[in-house]
Formats: C-alpha cells, structure tokens, sequence
C-alpha cells in the first residue's frame, strides 16, 4: 500500500503489533518510544524509521497513532515543545487508541486543532493476534472528516471501524466494551473453580464451556490462560485491568451509572494482584480464587 505516513508512538505489545502490521501492509512507519532501545529493536526489524521525540514522529507523519498506559502519559504526551501536539503538520490527523477518560481526549484537543490538525479518539477491541490479522474492532470519536482522512490506515488494522460521535465517544465506548470482558474473565474463572472443585477436568470443563452458549471469542482466545496459566505469555496485566476498572467506575460516577457487577469485579482484581503479582495476566484470578478456596 502507498498513502499517508503514519508515526506510532508508544511501543507496548499492541503499539508494536500495530507497527507490524501497517509495515506488512506496505505503509511507511516511523516509530517513538520513551525507551529508545525499544523502538530501534522494533524499527531494525520491520524497517521502519526511529523518531527522537514525539514532536519528531509527529513532524514526519500523516497520520499518528498513540498507545500509551493511561490518561496522565496521553497528556503528557500531547503536551510541551517536544510533545505530538507540537509537531503536527496542518492537515494531519492524530489517533489515540490508548484506554483513557473520554475527558482526557478531550483536553489534549485544543492544542492539536491550534495546529490545524485533526483528532480522533480510537480504542481498540482485540488482542495481538488480531491485530496482526487486521482483525480489531475499532470505535472512533472525533469529526466525520478527520476519520475519512485516517480511514486507510485504521482499516489496515480492522475488521470493523464503528464511528460512535463526538471526540470521547470512541474512549467511553471501549470502556463499556472492557466492562463486559472483566465481568466474562471473573466468570470464566468462577466457573473453573467451581468446575475443578467438584472433581472435573479442567481442560474438559473449559471445552465444554466454549461449546456451551457462553462460548464468546474471549472464551477461545483466552483459552491457553486459563489452562496453562504459568506456561502462557502475560497478554493484559492485572495492573492494566485494575486501572481500567477504575476508569470504569470513574465514568460510571460521573455519568450517573450504577454498575454494582464492575465494582465487585475491581475488587477482585485488586485482591488478585495481592496473591498472584500485579504484573500477571488478568486470567490468573482463576488461581487467586483456587488460592482463596483451600483457606
């Protein structure tokens, strides 16, 4: 594919997937990490080029793409001489996927239109695997406009492209989406549990539950998680989990949302970073809950 010139910045497990993919797709990449290492190991293997500062990367790209942990990176990001804002060429759009506070896309705005760019706000749905695919789901906020100009590139990366409205929507939406998959994970796990404890096979009583009528595509994909806990990579830590639900019950109080079911999954995922480490896949509230049974 030739087109638009397209800066990720923020070279997690998603943002390089994402890189990956574009340059498999034949779009010219340019690449920032607050780690340089990182991104230079990233940009030798699928040739891309490495950006000094996100003004830089900016500087360089049509469109660009930010994936960064939480809300306080994503402005601090945007911010100052060195940050995106500051290097956005007129005409340009910047693409933030991170999981965040509609109100956060929403601050970082003003100085990006200053810039006479444009903004969207574009969570993601999926995992590395789609990602590689082009299978995400992908909600978008922003001006009809401003996604035209970057519909090329998202739909390199997507299976789908919902435009919900306003710049924030696409942010609230995609954490409604992850109120569902905490709420599946504690299930899954419960069920497992609950499974095991009465004498049946783990991996039977996770065959049956993905053939059963609960068999959504987080039941598959998670599937070696749940089985293998200790033999599969970390795909969403614990700690990324418990900051999520805490913007979940952020925007729910905000909003005027009761969501009783995603206050109790919070402070189960808290209790689970406590036995198991904050750094494990949010899968392993399955074993915090083994742990907290044979007490």
């Amino acid at each position: 594919m030739t087109g638009p010139i397209v800066a990720v910045i923020g070279i997690g497990r998603m943002g390089s997937a994402m890189a990956e993919r574009l340059t498999d797709q034949g779009v010219t990449v340019v690449v920032y990490n607050r780690t340089p290492e990182r991104a230079a190991t990233l940009a030798a293997r699928i040739g891309a080029s490495v950006a000094a500062t996100p003004a830089e990367a900016a500087s360089m790209a049509d469109i660009v793409i930010s994936m960064v942990a939480d809300d306080a990176a994503v402005r601090e990001l945007y911010e100052g001489p060195f940050g995106v804002a500051a290097g956005l060429r007129p005409g340009s759009v910047a693409v933030d996927m991170s999981t965040v506070l509609p109100a956060t896309i929403r601050s970082v705005a003003p100085a990006v239109r200053a810039r006479a760019a444009g903004i969207l706000d574009a969570p993601v749905s999926g995992s590395v695997s789609s990602t590689l695919s082009g299978e995400l789901a992908i909600m978008v906020g922003g001006d009809a406009a401003d996604l035209e100009r970057a519909r090329p590139v998202l739909d390199c990366l997507a299976k789908r492209v919902f435009h919900l409205g306003r710049l924030g929507t696409g942010a609230a939406m995609k954490l409604a989406v992850n109120t569902v998959v905490f709420g599946l994970n504690e299930a899954v796990a419960e069920a497992l549990v609950l499974a095991e404890a009465n004498g049946i096979d783990r991996t039977l009583a996770y065959d049956v539950l993905a053939a059963s009528a609960v068999g959504a595509p987080f039941v598959a994909y998670k599937r070696a998680a749940f089985l293998e806990p200790d033999a599969t990579p970390v795909a969403f830590a614990l700690e990324l989990a418990a900051k999520d639900l805490g913007l979940i019950a952020n925007l729910a109080e905000a909003s005027g949302s009761a969501m009783p079911q995603a206050a109790i999954n919070l402070a189960t995922i808290q209790a689970a970073e406590q036995s198991v480490g904050e750094h494990a896949d949010f899968s392993m509230v399955a074993s915090h809950l083994r742990q907290e049974g044979r007490r």
